[in-house]
């Protein structure tokens, strides 16, 4: 089998396309680095719906951690709390063994039946969590920025007459964004990384449809040699996340499109402990 049969077979396997069966024996390195890449799709899957779901939930909790009513700031302080305080791999027991317990035929709503055991698979429960615990880093993040919003533009907002939702919107929200994209880069880069954890969560792979680390840890039990796969991961990811820089660093440089040329430049410092 040539390498260009090999990815029209595999290529989109982690989706349910292409062959059913995984090569058994003579594994090739075309079939590793086709169908581990076809796993890192649903690794781009987590960290893309994770990262936008996660970007307005972060904002809302921002505002409401900044609000003077106790009703809206102590649960978003809690809640922030809570998934900053915890590991994200018990966040991962923790929330399948939750949604494990929901009855099987459903949750009765209003006279309706809800379906709930579409929960417990790995692109819908793993992804709340990981949405979750990014909106409580990225909150937090937000927050600091909103508090450091220079007074100076506030008053000049409220000189203009802006109040409320046109204040926030034309002053407050992009102030606040420009100041936290360096350090919210940093954290969508490890929650790109923290995909990886799904796979040793307890939330399941559909049909042997895993992500880039299924496929690693099934060639490496096979071929007993770690250091093909797992390096094939890396160099995915490796790309992947200066990939994901370039994009973050297109938008800094839109935010910060009034400031000089050298205050354009996105830096980025990894977080190697956090």
């Amino acid at each position: 089998m040539t390498c260009a049969q090999t990815i029209m077979d595999y290529g989109l396997r982690s989706l349910g396309f292409g062959e059913r069966l995984l090569p058994r024996s003579d594994f090739t390195l075309c079939q590793q680095v086709t169908l581990i890449g076809s796993g890192l799709i649903w690794n781009l899957y987590f960290a893309f719906f994770a990262l936008l779901f996660g970007f307005f939930l972060a904002t809302g909790l921002a505002l409401a951690k900044t609000s003077t009513n106790p009703w809206l700031r102590k649960p978003a302080e809690g809640f922030i709390f809570l998934f900053r305080g915890s590991p994200l791999f018990i966040q991962f027991f923790l929330a399948y063994e939750a949604l494990v317990m929901l009855p099987r035929a459903g949750i009765e709503v209003f006279g309706f039946t809800v379906a709930t055991s579409w929960l417990t698979k790995a692109w819908a429960g793993a992804l709340i969590v990981l949405t979750l615990n990014t909106a409580a880093y990225s909150a937090q993040i937000f927050h600091g920025a909103l508090m450091s919003v220079p007074k100076g533009d506030i008053e000049a907002a409220e000189a203009y007459g802006m109040t409320g939702w046109t204040k926030f919107r034309r002053v407050l929200w992009p102030t606040m964004l420009r100041l936290a994209w360096p350090s919210y880069t940093n954290e969508a880069i490890f929650l790109f990384h923290a995909t990886t954890l799904v796979f040793f969560s307890g939330f399941p792979a559909f049909q042997q449809r895993g992500d880039s680390l299924y496929y690693a840890s099934y060639f490496a039990g096979q071929t007993f040699n770690p250091f093909v796969a797992y390096p094939i991961v890396a160099g995915y990811f490796v790309l992947a996340t200066l990939a994901l820089i370039g994009l973050f660093g297109i938008v800094n440089r839109r935010l910060n499109r009034h400031l000089p040329g050298a205050a354009r430049r996105l830096k980025y410092r990894p977080q190697v402990i956090r």
